[in-house]
């Protein structure tokens, strides 16, 4: 995770005793005023300043798959480094982003993006997961959890998904899940996956009970295909689809014989898409989307280029506290 703490500079002049003296107390007094959690690993450490107390807010999400496997092997059509350069100056639109295969242009993304928390890479294919979390809001602990099913070239990295404990206000936390289930659509894919999403709900449910939740990432996977099982998925962590409310009116997709899916890149508003977001409230927090889209304009070339071999979906949703 990347916190931006200002340490003051070494002083140069003769009087180092009294320069240092204030320096201590002024980093002293910024210290102070940040709260201690513990990290994933059970540590206490500093990691979030104190926030204000809040009833309501609002926040616009993001979840897209970047395409950063190195330029040599991506699908992407534009050139990888520039394009995620811009990809993560364009994040900064957003309260809440998850990016999956944030692979090999990590420094790329980061470089232009001013979230104030952003977790850290596990490094390039074959180290990484390729998952990031990008936040205006404290991001308290994070876990990494990878698949233990894989097909293909899946295996060749760590993937999987990742849990964060995201601060809103005082008092108000959510728990975030990132995730990217195995690709494609072979016999041995399609068994990998559905145990992937077996292995993801057992772990909601462990981790994240009765809480309010956000499950947002890449899911390889349809409603309209029966193998997928997201009719289980959906209904067994009582989650709601942001697409199925806000543009399918309320109706999850039945299954289809000898579906079919669509390019990532060609779903609009009006179909569904692999590249989902999920949400779950609490008996203490309710959430309210307002608005669903697929972010085609903001992250293409001028030339209408895609700067990703997937599209973007944002959404739009209240948070209040009952």
């Amino acid at each position: 995770m990347l916190i931006q703490l200002p340490y003051p500079s070494r002083p140069k002049s003769k009087h180092i005793g009294l320069v240092g003296l204030l320096a201590l107390f002024v980093l002293l007094g910024f210290m102070l005023s940040f709260s201690r959690v513990e990290d994933s690993n059970g540590k206490s450490s500093l990691l979030a300043p104190v926030m204000e107390e809040a009833q309501k807010g609002e926040l616009s999400l993001l979840t897209y798959n970047v395409a950063g496997l190195p330029q040599l092997i991506s699908s992407a059509e534009t050139p990888r480094a520039s394009s995620i350069r811009e990809i993560g100056k364009q994040l900064n639109r957003f309260d809440l982003v998850n990016v999956q295969e944030d692979f090999n242009y990590n420094r790329q993304l980061y470089a232009d993006n001013v979230h104030p928390y952003r977790t850290e890479t596990m490094g390039g294919v074959p180290f990484g997961d390729g998952l990031s979390t990008l936040s205006k809001y404290p991001i308290l602990k994070t876990e990494r959890i990878a698949w233990e099913d894989c097909s293909g070239a899946d295996c060749f990295t760590p993937k999987g998904f990742s849990y964060q404990r995201i601060q809103l206000a005082k008092d108000v936390f959510i728990d975030v899940y990132n995730v990217h289930a195995t690709a494609q659509d072979n016999p041995e894919a399609v068994a990998a996956r559905r145990k992937n999403i077996l292995q993801l709900t057992k772990y909601i449910q462990e981790k994240s009970a009765s809480q309010a939740i956000l499950v947002m990432g890449d899911f390889n996977a349809h409603y309209a295909f029966s193998e997928d099982k997201l009719h289980d998925f959906q209904e067994q962590l009582g989650l709601s689809d942001s697409w199925v409310l806000l543009q399918n009116k309320g109706i999850l997709p039945k299954h289809i014989k000898d579906f079919k899916a669509l390019h990532a890149l060609e779903v609009t508003e009006h179909c569904e898409s692999i590249d989902k977001i999920f949400f779950r409230n609490s008996s203490h927090l309710q959430f309210q989307p307002s608005e669903y889209k697929i972010e085609r304009d903001l992250f293409s070339t001028p030339e209408g280029t895609p700067l990703s071999d997937h599209c973007a979906v944002s959404m739009k949703m209240a948070w209040e506290l009952l």
